[in-house]
């Protein structure tokens, strides 16, 4: 157990913290470290060079391999390193507004061994990632666990209250069945899918003290969107929206996280495709290379198998 003095010091910094920053970042994990009893950290060079670190070879060789030479060029927007900086502020930064003052405080659930440990493994990497910060909010939602299939914990934060005084903002979502009538004169497919989630986009400065979740180890804000906001899935298709504007519907579809370039002929897929990904990288966006799909004659996208032949239904899904 953490000493009362301990305990007092942890406070005042919490109260302290205005803005994130390297010692910010830094601070807070030592701090953490010392309130659960965990060996002291060790930096060397900033949180900026350590985020920038090259990528180790025996990491980039294997996707090498399943990447056509063409595209060598623009790997680097499958750096996990750099997928899990902090994204830069934005014009389409998650914006919170209420319909009332301020949204009720959640409640402090007790927790198992294993729920412990899970948090404190999140809180951790997170502050870490400085995605999140400790902060001294006068609200706070609660904390949930979810069971994965192998057994493990998946944290998230229940926003209920927080949703149902936010004003709902009715960005619309691209009709599926549009979509995918759109793929039918295509013979060359490729399906791109974005690292972070809804975390590459950044809350509104501002906003910060609105995500805040409360844990047996302190209160925390968000600096990037979070899962369960009611707004996140229009903030998120707002941003991509505006990224590839002049690409949609001429030879890219865009659905959240999922990236659909279509081409009638080899030569054009190679042309569009050195449209999308330079986009990618100048955004500060970047790519699961195991979940990508590189000039294939049919992909799986929303329950479809999608070819030159039309829609079927998968397989696998009836």
């Amino acid at each position: 157990m953490p000493s009362q003095s301990l305990l007092k010091s942890r406070n005042e910094v919490f109260k302290e913290i205005k803005h994130v920053g390297e010692d910010v970042a830094i601070s807070s994990l030592h701090l953490f470290h010392g309130y659960m009893d965990l060996p002291p950290l060790s930096f060397h060079g900033s949180l900026e060079e350590q985020c920038d670190e090259e990528e180790e070879p025996e990491e980039i060789e294997p996707v090498l391999k399943g990447v056509p030479p063409a595209y060598h060029q623009y790997l680097d927007v499958l750096s996990k390193v750099k997928a899990e900086k902090p994204p830069p502020h934005c014009a389409c930064d998650h914006h919170i507004k209420l319909e009332v003052l301020l949204p009720p405080v959640g409640v402090i659930h007790s927790l198992s061994n294993q729920e412990s440990e899970t948090m404190r493994a999140y809180i951790l990497e997170n502050v870490e990632k400085v995605f999140i910060r400790p902060c001294s909010s006068s609200i706070g939602a609660p904390v949930l666990f979810v069971k994965k299939k192998d057994g493990g914990l998946c944290l998230f934060v229940d926003y209920c209250k927080l949703n149902a005084v936010t004003r709902k903002n009715r960005y619309p979502a691209p009709p599926m069945n549009q979509l995918l009538t759109i793929f039918n004169r295509s013979t060359i497919l490729s399906q791109i899918d974005l690292c972070g989630e809804y975390n590459i986009l950044r809350i509104k400065e501002g906003d910060e003290h609105l995500t805040a979740f409360r844990a047996k180890y302190g209160s925390y804000e968000y600096l990037v969107m979070p899962f369960g906001l009611t707004n996140a899935p229009a903030s998120f298709q707002n941003l991509v929206n505006g990224i590839f504007s002049d690409f949609l519907d001429i030879f890219a579809l865009v659905y959240l996280d999922d990236i659909m370039v279509f081409s009638s002929s080899e030569e054009e897929h190679v042309k569009h495709l050195s449209f999308v990904l330079p986009r990618l990288r100048d955004n500060n966006l970047f790519v699961k290379a195991s979940k990508c799909v590189l000039h294939s004659s049919s992909v799986e996208y929303f329950g479809y198998v999608v070819s030159s032949d039309g829609l079927k239904m998968d397989s696998s899904n009836i």
